[in-house]
């Protein structure tokens, strides 16, 4: 992905120098490790998907920078300048309205949100009632060392997802969700948050087709590495390399396939009547 020297976005929050929020008390046992695997979900709305409890005391302790820190907060930026520039784009173009961009907070070790604690084990989310994505940029090398999902624009893809789950705020679709999966059982609930991230990969998939016809930004080989990675965080294969039996019922991000394919229908597509992951009786 042909990123470096270009324009980097002004709606970056870095708390990456402070070491945020010491978790007083804890959670452990099947919570923990239901946080965990949620994160590495890409969690969507962690206030209704998951109960991260715990209290939060602030520290106001130094965090060391890396290069490495820094290499990535600078790839982040122009990712987020790129999806500023697209969405504001596409909501002009098919939907003749005013897009208004996220706020993305950068973090090293622990933060804050309205929504819950976050950390490097609950992965990237997205907050909507701060209209913030929330990025630990360690998550990075957990992607490419632990998931198989290494490079630019496997990065690219995380920030797009998060970005997009703000797209489904802008348009109303998350509050409407939420709202029915609170009277849902928890099946039916888990099924509707399949939707939401599939769509949300569809987003991702639009994103990509229209910054590379905007900047030229993507190099051989970029599509494959952001194909691969909706693969590596499909539900049946998360749950596969934890050694668990695959239970549909449980999935909440749906399929290695399907995150694929719906990436790959908003590529092919372009348009946004084309992710309505909603009407549809074939995910």
């Amino acid at each position: 992905m042909k990123w470096q020297g270009r324009r980097g976005s002004g709606n970056i929050e870095d708390r990456r120098r402070r070491s945020g929020t010491r978790r007083a008390g804890g959670i452990g046992g099947i919570a923990g490790v239901l946080i965990l695997l949620a994160g590495l979900y890409f969690g969507v709305d962690t206030s209704q998907f998951v109960d991260l409890g715990g209290v939060g005391v602030q520290s106001s302790a130094e965090t060391e920078i890396t290069p490495a820190d820094e290499r990535a907060a600078q790839f982040v930026s122009v990712t987020l300048a790129d999806t500023e520039e697209v969405w504001t784009d596409i909501f002009a173009r098919q939907l003749g309205q005013t897009y208004d961009p996220p706020t993305l907070v950068l973090f090293k070790g622990q933060t804050r949100s309205a929504c819950g604690g976050a950390s490097a084990a609950t992965g990237p989310f997205y907050c909507p009632p701060e209209r913030k994505a929330f990025l630990d940029t360690a998550f990075f090398t957990t992607m490419e060392d632990r998931l198989g999902a290494g490079g630019d624009f496997a990065a690219a893809y995380v920030v797009a997802h998060e970005v997009a789950h703000h797209v489904q705020n802008e348009l109303g679709i998350l509050g409407q969700v939420n709202q029915m999966r609170a009277q849902m059982s928890a099946a039916d609930s888990n099924a509707m948050s399949v939707r939401v991230e599939l769509q949300a990969d569809c987003l991702s998939g639009i994103w990509a087709r229209t910054a590379q016809e905007k900047f030229g930004s993507l190099e051989r080989g970029d599509i494959a590495e952001a194909m691969n990675a909706a693969a590596q965080i499909g539900d049946d294969t998360l749950q596969r390399n934890a050694g668990q039996r695959v239970q549909p019922h449980t999935f909440t991000h749906g399929t290695s396939e399907q995150r694929q394919r719906w990436f790959q229908r908003g590529l092919d597509s372009g348009n946004l009547a084309d992710c309505d992951t909603f009407s549809t009786n074939r995910l």
